[in-house]
């Protein structure tokens, strides 16, 4: 089975074309209200098979590492999508809270119309049907739990010493206009992970997966074709 970990207050919607395309495949519906990488591993893991193949996108992505810190023996491939391996930078924090604040003081609404922008490569924003799918997802999940998976977030442990440990076959991919979670990022990434492959998709931002189907999907099939332990 493939699992598919969303990120940042988003939902299984934002995998339609994965989930269309792969019926093996299972997206996780959030986290609830969890407020922290490890809860939400655990969540995660409780809703899959014995063995699986591990796609985790942005916080997903962090999620999916700590779902391997707990259970390598049952990840059977992983990628790590449109995320990130260095700790709370200088700045992270005062950023986030900022976020947090507009939500608090104007609404759910204020606080996606804000965030949400950023994470599509720039010449989509005036999309509205890629853009008002996503906006509606993030809107639902609402302002408590963005506060709790900030939380999660700020509170994310050290993950550049397990990185190496990782010998399953790795996918790790982003869009060559994420502004959030870059190339070079995914370079580094890569370069400390002994399996891995390193996929950039041109003209996508941070939302890779609606922004850029078909070359999420081909990617995720040639990930899926690649030996693993079973």
């Amino acid at each position: 089975m493939l699992i598919l970990l969303p990120g940042l207050i988003c939902d299984a919607s934002l995998y339609a074309a994965q989930t269309a395309a792969f019926p093996q495949a299972k997206a996780i519906d959030g986290y609830g209200t969890a407020d922290s990488l490890q809860e939400m591993a655990r969540i995660a893991l409780s809703q899959c098979p014995e063995r699986f193949d591990l796609f985790g996108h942005s916080m997903g992505g962090r999620v999916a590492l700590e779902v391997f810190r707990l259970a390598p023996e049952r990840v059977r491939r992983l990628a790590l999508v449109s995320t990130g391996m260095h700790p709370v930078q200088p700045g992270e924090r005062e950023k986030r809270e900022a976020l947090i604040a507009i939500g608090r003081e104007k609404g759910a609404e204020a606080l996606v119309d804000t965030w949400l922008p950023p994470m599509v490569a720039p010449a989509r924003h005036g999309e509205e049907e890629l853009m008002a799918p996503m906006r509606d997802m993030c809107i639902r999940a609402g302002t408590q739990v963005f506060e709790a998976q900030i939380a999660a977030l700020l509170g994310r442990p050290e993950v550049e010493s397990l990185l190496p440990t990782i010998t399953c076959p790795t996918l790790v991919m982003t869009g060559a206009e994420d502004s959030w979670s870059g190339p070079a990022q995914h370079e580094k990434i890569a370069a400390a992970i002994p399996n891995s492959e390193l996929v950039i998709v041109p003209g996508a931002g941070h939302m890779i997966m609606a922004e850029a189907p078909e070359a999420v999907n081909a990617a995720i099939a040639d990930w899926l074709a690649r030996p693993a332990d079973d």
